[in-house]
């Protein structure tokens, strides 16, 4: 029984972390003089109030469940991604090229064919770190992390001269902006709202990605890797090919997800400037939202949905109660703290757990099994 409610409280302790959050954020509100009760009714009215507004919700969860799906495959490989920002990018780039180049072609040939130049400019992307790690034992937070600025840069310089929409190339103030992909190129919509294919293409490769973390041996090799890499190698894993691996997969569902933006939200790549400008910082909310999902493929699915309102809603509060802008970006900064930190205790508690297990399974020394005959004697 004591077990069973440990990993049940392992279980709810990102939900737990979510609530403690709101807590604190609630704190900040009474601070500025707002009812937090208004306030987060407006947050879940905005969220979930109504078929639009759900409708939005999912429309932001879509780029953060593929990133996250991602996630849970290079961190189960025991690598960390931190390049989700420019792998998202650099994919977007490519599928916009796709739509702007081949404007005579039928659209769910371009549609395709985008889907998978995003899907392999992530992976390119990603797959950069990962020979880094792998051969030359070079950190990979550092180098997805340089990787995220020269993306940046890339994306600057092609929106302003080589990809710059026509109409605005003549212009004193150019809008870095790369002409609007004709309709017939636009995912199609699943409901009378901006909702649209790529938010049912998600869930449908999280099913995959769960079938190919445990019940392939592609996957259990990956998980193996990330558990033990010394255990694995003498097994016979050649552990370099599997982290280049879970890298790669990892940078190309973000630019899938990049992809997945231009093609059913944007119509075109836009920024101003910064990664964010163009991302929403997909990138890196997506690393929670697998965390938030323990990791695993299908629990990342509601953990998308989850922050995807706390953004929609979060715009919501705003407006209806007059917060300031600052206190809604601190609001979703707590929650990824809070999140983390419960990963992080849960990732001990299971340690120390372990470490207790094998102490009671230890064979008794001498002097305890001494003891115990005398005490069985009397």
């Amino acid at each position: 029984m004591r077990s069973r409610l440990s990993t049940l409280f392992d279980a709810l302790l990102p939900v737990l972390a979510t609530l403690a959050a709101l807590a604190v954020g609630a704190v900040m509100l009474l601070l500025l003089k707002v009812n937090p009760v208004e306030a987060y009714g407006a947050l879940w009215k905005g969220a979930f109030g109504s078929t639009n507004a759900f409708a939005e919700t999912l429309v932001k969860a879509t780029p953060l469940l593929l990133v996250a799906l991602g996630i849970c495959i290079s961190f189960r490989g025991d690598v960390i991604n931190i390049g989700g920002e420019g792998q998202m990018i650099i994919g977007a780039i490519m599928a916009t090229w796709i739509g702007l180049i081949f404007t005579d072609a039928p659209g769910w040939l371009v549609i395709t064919l985008a889907l998978l130049a995003g899907f392999l400019g992530g992976a390119i992307w990603g797959g950069i770190p990962g020979v880094l790690k792998a051969y030359f034992n070079v950190n990979e937070i550092l180098s997805t992390v340089m990787m995220n600025a020269i993306a940046v840069q890339l994306m600057n310089f092609l929106l302003r001269g080589p990809m710059i929409d026509p109409s605005q190339a003549e212009l004193a103030s150019k809008i870095p902006q790369t002409a609007r992909l004709i309709d017939e190129f636009h995912l199609a919509r699943l409901a009378p709202t901006r909702l649209h294919l790529g938010a049912l293409i998600a869930v449908i490769l999280a099913v995959l990605v769960y079938i190919l973390l445990w019940r392939t041996t592609l996957g259990y090799r990956i998980r193996a890797v990330g558990q033990n890499p010394s255990a694995s190698r003498y097994a016979g894993i050649k552990v370099p090919r599997y982290m280049v691996l879970a890298l790669l997969l990892s940078g190309a569902f973000a630019g899938l997800a990049g992809a997945v933006q231009v093609y059913g939200v944007n119509y075109r790549m836009i920024t101003d400037g910064s990664a964010s400008g163009f991302t929403g910082s997909a990138g890196f909310n997506g690393i929670v939202a697998a965390l938030f999902g323990q990791l695993h493929p299908l629990w990342s699915i509601p953990a998308s949905i989850l922050f995807g309102a706390l953004l929609v809603g979060a715009n919501s509060m705003q407006r209806v109660v007059q917060v300031p802008s600052a206190l809604i970006t601190v609001l979703n900064g707590l929650v990824v703290v809070f999140v983390v930190s419960s990963e992080i205790w849960r990732v001990r508690r299971q340690r120390r757990r372990l470490a207790a297990a094998k102490e009671d399974e230890a064979p008794p020394t001498p002097d305890q099994a001494k003891v115990q005959t005398e005490e069985a004697g009397q």
